[in-house]
């Protein structure tokens, strides 16, 4: 039971982090429709991380403090990659100072805190 337990918080913090860079990609391009197909691309995200947030434990119920820790620091690690592997690319106006309000609010709106 643990490790598929384990394996929906991957899941969840892959989904998770995803939806989150869409975001701040959706926020830094000036192109509409590229920014339309990372708005579908974080919704989708969103969706997926929701249902495997739901199959770790019961929605109304918490998760314990250290799991809390873990998954926030993970999705905040794996954004920051992406989003830096992204600048790399040549990507512009990436603001990475929005990761953590971002962060926050998804775990907020996941019932994660």
């Amino acid at each position: 039971m643990v490790q598929n337990r384990n394996k929906l918080i991957d899941l969840f913090i892959g989904n998770a982090a995803n939806s989150i860079v869409h975001k701040v990609l959706e926020i830094a391009i000036e192109n509409s429709e590229i920014a339309n197909k990372y708005n579908k691309e974080l919704i989708t995200s969103r969706d997926l991380a929701k249902k495997y947030r739901e199959k770790i434990n019961p929605k109304d119920s918490p998760l314990i403090e250290r799991d809390i820790e873990y998954i926030k620091s993970r999705i905040i690690n794996k954004i920051r990659a992406e989003l830096l592997l992204r600048i790399s690319n040549g990507y512009k106006n990436i603001n990475l100072n929005l990761i953590d309000g971002f962060v926050d609010n998804f775990l907020k709106e996941m019932k994660i805190n």
